[in-house]
């Protein structure tokens, strides 16, 4: 995967990048496996505001991913690789010997007509789905399970990988893509392999109207505002009032740890990523 600058014709495509899509094989999503997806423009179902700076974008459709890999010890073709405008990876359509369909995601060096195979007597293979336990240490993974049985939760976006560290007892340890290392059970399962599409972070929007095709709306400073609309706000020209930075709520932006006290989970983070 590479990226494209465009010619700098006008002011905005002088910093406008895009992806070369060169992996791309097949444009025409499979039908059985897409779903609506309306938009809610970041309102929860009280219809208040959740989520701020969201709306607009162009239309999509959800594409279902096979992220539990469960149908096991059959083997499946690649037949094409796909863009999904709903994540940074890219897609895979494979095709089981029994003839269903299903979508995964797709890893760097998966090729069309390839065989793929999920289960324990899969071999250490890109695109090959097997328990933990079975996985080689120093073994680049993607798409991990944190309970068995209920589907890939970790390191699933472009160019995301995990490394298997250590095996010790019931446990593996891995270090994830933001730098934490952390046991999971090894009879989660994972896909081995790192996920394509690894420029996606390099990409220059350009202008703001790209911005908007993705759904993100224009999101103001709050030094920019006035008092009764923000902590930060007011004072004579820029000044940001010698505070910590707050959000609107008041709530410190810059270094608070928002994780819960006292999470169950919190007894397999070996160490964090900070």
């Amino acid at each position: 995967m590479a990226l494209r600058k465009l010619k700098p014709n006008t002011p905005a495509t002088r910093y406008y990048s895009i992806s070369t899509f060169e992996e791309i094989t097949s444009t025409t999503p499979e039908k059985s496996l897409l779903r609506a997806l309306p938009k809610s423009g970041g309102r929860n179902s009280l219809g208040r505001v959740t989520s701020r700076h969201r709306g607009g974008g162009h239309k999509r459709q959800y594409r279902i991913i096979d992220f539990k890999r469960d149908k096991r010890e059959i083997e499946a073709r690649v037949d094409s690789i796909q863009y999904d405008p709903n994540r940074s990876s890219r897609i895979a359509l494979v095709i089981y010997s029994d003839g269903e369909k299903r979508y995964i995601l797709s890893p760097e060096g998966l090729k069309v007509n390839q065989k793929i195979y999920a289960g324990e007597k899969a071999e250490i293979i890109v695109g090959n789905a097997l328990p933990l336990r079975l996985i080689p240490v120093n073994t680049q993974i993607h798409n991990i399970e944190l309970k068995e049985g209920k589907g890939g939760q970790i390191a699933r976006g472009g160019g995301n990988f995990a490394t298997v560290l250590a095996k010790e007892g019931e446990y593996v340890l891995l270090k994830l893509p933001s730098g934490e290392t952390r046991n999971v059970h090894n009879k989660c399962y994972a896909t081995i392999g790192a996920l394509g599409n690894a420029d996606h972070q390099n990409i220059s929007l350009g202008k703001a109207g790209r911005s908007r095709w993705l759904g993100i709306r224009p999101h103001n400073r709050g030094v920019s505002m006035n008092p009764v609309d923000h902590p930060m706000g007011g004072g004579e020209g820029k000044t940001s009032g010698g505070g910590h930075p707050v959000s609107p709520w008041g709530q410190k932006a810059k270094g608070l740890k928002t994780r819960r006290r006292n999470l169950q989970s919190s007894k397999y983070i070996v160490k964090r990523r900070k």
